[in-house]
Order: C-alpha cells, then structure tokens, then sequence
C-alpha cells in the first residue's frame, strides 16, 4: 500500500520547490536538449509549466550562471544559456538526485514546447470574416514556396478556432491526411446496367 502511494505521488509531480533539486533539473535539461536554448524558452518550459516555481527557478539559475556551470551567450541578437562541461558533469553524475517523473515531464515538456514553435513557425492559421461566417485560411510553408494553402468554412468565430486549433495539434498529420486523401481519391462508378435509375 505504501510503495503505490509513493508511485502516486511521484506521478502526481507538483511544481518543485527546493533549489539544489531545481539546480540539477535546470542542467539536466539543458544537457538533454543539447544546444543552446533561448533564455525565454528556458522560462517557458521550466515555470509556465508549472514544473518549477519562479522563485526558486531564478535562484538556481543565478547560481549556475554564478559558478559557470551555464554561461549566457548574446550572438545573434537572441540571448541563449549554453551549458558548460561543468553543468554537463552535474547533469550526468547528480541526475538522480531528482525524481525520474520530473526529469521526464520537464523533457516531454520541452519536446511538445518546440515542436509547437516548428509548428507555427512552417503552419500559418487565419481567420477571415465573412457576411454569414468565417474563412479558416490555413497555409503549410516552405522554403520558398507553400506545400498548401487551403481555405475551410466555419459558421461563427468560436468554430473557425476551434478548427485552427486542431489543425495546430497536429499539422504534419493534418497535411498528410489532405495529401492522402487527394491521391487516394478516384472518379465515382457508373453502371450502365439496365436497373440503374436515371
């Protein structure tokens, strides 16, 4: 009984409120993203998720950067934390020191976190007023060109983003579904069979 609540409440996983815990996630994702990551990013991931308390996800972050175990690079115009060999060796040899379901859900958290800014970035969903509803205007882009440009009817604004939204859960699927069907797509049967109704 006790061992299944102590799963219990490893999967229940509330934000995570103690610093030297919060050290060891905060290098432990940056080794397993393994590139610099936007200062904003980092945020986003960490404390709107409500993994890791803003308070404590400032404190920790001050003393990484502090013992050079993540430095901060300002190239390009972006500001980006870059982990050193020294918060590598953290995240590698204190990783355990953190329950598996948080470093498990702050990954997934990062994964679902860029592939939503992959998303937007290639799947472009607007919302055009008509007289009696709304255009969903949806464009899938390229390089140079665009893979699609569709443009689905909705009666009224709450369904036109209902529909945006669903195409964002999944725009690779959505454009793969669009594709497959147009291929797969053949001219209906005729019969010239003396039964047929005319």
């Amino acid at each position: 009984m006790e061992e299944s609540l102590t799963k219990m409440s490893e999967y229940a996983s509330p934000e995570l409120k103690d610093v030297q815990t919060v050290k060891i996630l905060i290098c432990y994702l940056l080794y397993r993203i393994g590139k610099p990551v936007d200062t904003e990013h980092l945020y986003d991931i960490s404390v709107s998720t409500e993994i890791i308390n803003y308070f404590f996800y400032q404190d920790a972050l001050d003393y990484l950067i502090k013992n050079d175990s993540i430095i901060i690079d300002n190239s390009e115009g972006k500001k980006n934390y870059i982990l050193t060999e020294k918060g590598k060796s953290c995240a590698k040899t204190l990783k355990n020191y953190v329950p598996k379901s948080y470093r498990d859900k702050i990954v997934v958290a990062a994964l679902k976190y860029f592939a939503k800014l992959k998303y937007e970035s290639e799947v472009k969903i607007e919302y055009i007023k008509l007289e009696n509803g709304y255009y969903v205007h949806c464009r899938c882009l390229d390089l140079k060109d665009d893979l699609m440009d569709l443009k689905l009817f909705a009666p009224d604004l709450r369904q036109a983003k209902l529909i945006g939204e669903r195409i964002m859960l999944n725009p690779i699927g959505f454009y793969s579904k669009i594709l497959n069907f147009a291929l797969d797509n053949q001219e209906e049967e005729f019969s010239a069979d003396d039964n047929t109704n005319l």
